[in-house]
């Protein structure tokens, strides 16, 4: 302080004590707080690619199962084509036994 006519009743000593705490204590809060958002940065960064990476496999997953339902729907109309063929074919034969 260069003026005596201070507003303060303090001593001169114990003022800088106080404030030389009080600068300290705000400028630990101002790491803790940088610390903090550096560390909730990471956090979203994190989770942003962990659920990109989710959609992905999710898509990958919804391919999956259309071509899957897909190869089903073929196989269905292969399975009754075959149970037509064989129906067909025992009906023939039962028709050959009974003429013959």
């Amino acid at each position: 302080m260069t003026t005596d006519n201070s507003s303060y009743a303090s001593p001169k000593h114990k003022l800088l004590n106080f404030f030389h705490g009080s600068r300290d204590k705000w400028k630990a809060k101002c790491i803790e707080a940088r610390a903090t958002i550096k560390t909730l940065k990471n956090r979203i960064r994190f989770l942003e690619r962990s659920k990109e990476e989710w959609k992905e496999k999710a898509k990958q997953r919804e391919t999956e199962n259309a071509e899957l339902k897909t190869r089903l729907l073929q196989v269905e109309k292969e399975l009754e084509e075959v149970k037509k063929k064989k129906l067909s074919n025992h009906l023939k034969s039962r028709t050959l036994n009974f003429l013959i």
